[in-house]
């Protein structure tokens, strides 16, 4: 029967009906299909083992889109914060991921040393991350820019890359956070420029031009009166997802032996989820805080 290609091809060794129990029906091995040789043509994208694997997207053409959704400037919390929703729906769905971090149109997610998901085939990582967060992008548009129409639908490129060590991770990860505040400072006396001082993009880019970190706190806290240091945290260090254990108090109802109704009680219940964090992960001190991250049988 047909149902019996499936189920063979499957493992089973009998159709579709047998497994249902309606009937029993042993079937012979399926003969192999002289189209088979095709497969040869796959390429072996196995990662290499002991390294971490790493996943990184970033939104395609992501400032026409910006430009095209009105994202505020120098930073949109809607944004930022749907692109966490949508990384929080990915490290849910793939519990091999053990930390994320994002900023602006990128997240980073982090796959577990020993992950052995897919058997480890790259193609199989990046497609299920980049595809998840997608979709989930569109999923989630309106719970952050309620009645704004998504004018069309974003696009996402992904790549892999392998750490071998702690160090090497620990590096990637600092080097993101870095980039994050590198950007993000010249974002905001870009913008500071342009919508306050009334330059042009490339006026402020001119007068930007070959200035140093130095110089560009000094136009934000002389011209506009900002102290940089006191910007919103996820703006200057992003994103970190991590799990953790989290209590949660909820409602249920019970009945007790000697009472004829339902009682409602508040129950604590322990729960791993994932949680977004605001915070510095180039010095020690966020390492030491969870050292679960890197623990061998994390």
């Amino acid at each position: 029967c047909w149902r019996a290609a499936s189920a063979i091809s499957a493992g089973s060794g009998r159709c579709a009906a047998c497994v249902c129990g309606r009937r029993r029906l042993l079937l012979p091995p399926m003969a192999k299909s002289k189209f088979e040789y095709v497969r040869d043509f796959e390429a072996d994208d196995t990662c290499l083992p002991n390294c971490w694997i790493v996943v990184r997207l970033d939104g395609r053409n992501f400032h026409r889109f910006s430009e095209q959704h009105e994202f505020k400037k120098p930073n949109d919390d809607r944004a930022l914060q749907l692109m966490t929703q949508c990384a929080q729906t990915v490290m849910q769905e793939l519990e091999d991921i053990v930390i994320a971090y994002g900023q602006s149109d990128e997240y980073s997610f982090v796959f577990k040393k020993k992950s052995r998901w897919f058997k480890r085939r790259a193609s199989k990582f990046m497609t299920h991350v980049v595809s998840q967060f997608a979709s989930s992008y569109v999923f989630y548009w309106k719970d952050y820019f309620k009645d704004q129409q998504l004018l069309y639908p974003p696009g996402f490129d992904g790549r892999i890359v392998l750490y071998p060590s702690n160090q090497n991770l620990k590096d990637y990860l600092s080097w993101r956070q870095a980039d994050c505040h590198i950007n993000n400072l010249y974002n905001t006396v870009f913008w500071m420029l342009v919508q306050r001082s009334g330059l042009t993009p490339v006026q402020a880019q001119d007068r930007l031009q070959g200035t140093l970190a130095g110089d560009k706190n000094e136009i934000l806290f002389s011209e506009f009166n900002i102290n940089y240091n006191n910007e919103p945290l996820m703006y200057r260090k992003g994103t970190v997802l991590i799990w953790q254990k989290i209590n949660e108090v909820v409602t249920k109802k019970i009945k007790l032996p000697e009472e004829a109704e339902e009682k409602e009680v508040e129950v604590t219940r322990t729960k791993t989820k994932v949680v977004p964090l605001h915070c510095d992960i180039i010095g020690d001190q966020f390492w030491e805080e969870y050292p679960e991250i890197l623990a061998e049988d994390s």
